[in-house]
């Protein structure tokens, strides 16, 4: 026992020293720099990076638009995971689609990103191949889905990107949580397709990947590389919208773009206080088998 006990406080603190000390160094350090204690510009205590972020449009601009981002793109991929999850179960168990599907995961994002920008924009592979048939009479007279205003060249690549996570991730579950089982048990009380589909598979998979699907939605509003090639100046995600404050050579930037990754930081663990408080629940995927 005593061991156990060592071995889980050594645990316990090689976590907090690997992972949880650098993070909550890193926002001290930024707060403080966006507080005016340190920095190239600094002339003690201020509040002025902060005042310019909290009243001013664009990090709520920016904030809004990575979350809209996210949640259609988590949706959308939901969808189509969850559709061949289901359908295609067999075949993902087994034969020469159970390898394939792993494929996509080998492209990291800003590889993917090129690969959109290739085949999505004006002069991409899409619109040469709509004009050779005749579709359309100009290259430019194809949809703008790269730098536009809706973020569908983002959508579309973050989309391919995690959609084949969540068909394993949702294979994987039918499996262990023995949904058949339950499909089947459902079906001798009379339960039609769709009941069976959205009282008992939907319900079991979307509770055992909720924390999953909340840590991707954060990952899609945070990510970098794919909004940075594929989007525009205005709106910006809030990735890209921190990074170019803290990197530009405006030194009067930094404290802003410090300022907004603590607020967005704190925004982000506040929500996911919120959910627990309300639901303590939320963050356990253990369910108990009769």
């Amino acid at each position: 026992m005593r061991q156990k006990r060592r071995y889980r406080n050594f645990s316990n603190l090689l976590f907090i020293a690997i992972v949880t000390l650098p993070v909550a160094s890193g926002l001290v350090y930024a707060l403080l720099y966006s507080l005016g204690f340190i920095g190239l510009l600094n002339k003690g205590f201020t509040t002025d990076a902060w005042e310019t972020i909290l009243l001013g449009k664009p990090f709520w601009s920016s904030l809004g638009f990575s979350f809209y981002i996210a949640m259609v793109t988590i949706i959308i991929s939901l969808t189509v995971s969850l559709s061949i999850a289901i359908s295609w179960r067999k075949n993902l168990n087994k034969g020469a689609l159970s390898s394939l599907i792993y494929l996509p995961l080998c492209f990291p994002g800003t590889v993917m990103a090129f690969f959109s920008y290739q085949t999505l924009s004006k002069s991409g592979l899409l619109s040469r191949i709509g004009f050779q048939l005749g579709w359309i009479d100009d290259l430019r007279m194809f949809p703008s889905w790269i730098n536009d205003a809706y973020g569908i060249g983002i959508i579309i690549t973050s989309v391919l990107l995690i959609t084949p996570f969540f068909i394993i991730l949702f294979s994987n579950l039918y499996t262990s949580e023995k949904v058949e089982e339950y499909v089947q048990l459902a079906k001798t009380f009379g339960a039609s397709k769709r009941q069976v589909l959205l009282k008992v598979t939907l319900p079991i998979l979307l509770k055992k990947a909720s924390v999953t699907i909340y840590l991707f939605i954060i990952f899609v509003m945070g990510s970098y590389e794919v909004p940075l090639l594929l989007g525009r100046q205005d709106p910006q995600m809030i990735s890209v919208a921190i990074l170019q404050k803290i990197q530009k050579y405006n030194l009067y930037d930094i404290p802003k773009g410090y300022a907004m990754s603590v607020l967005y930081v704190v925004l982000v663990i506040g929500v996911l206080f919120i959910l627990y408080r309300k639901n303590k629940t939320f963050f356990k995927t253990e369910m108990k088998h009769s």
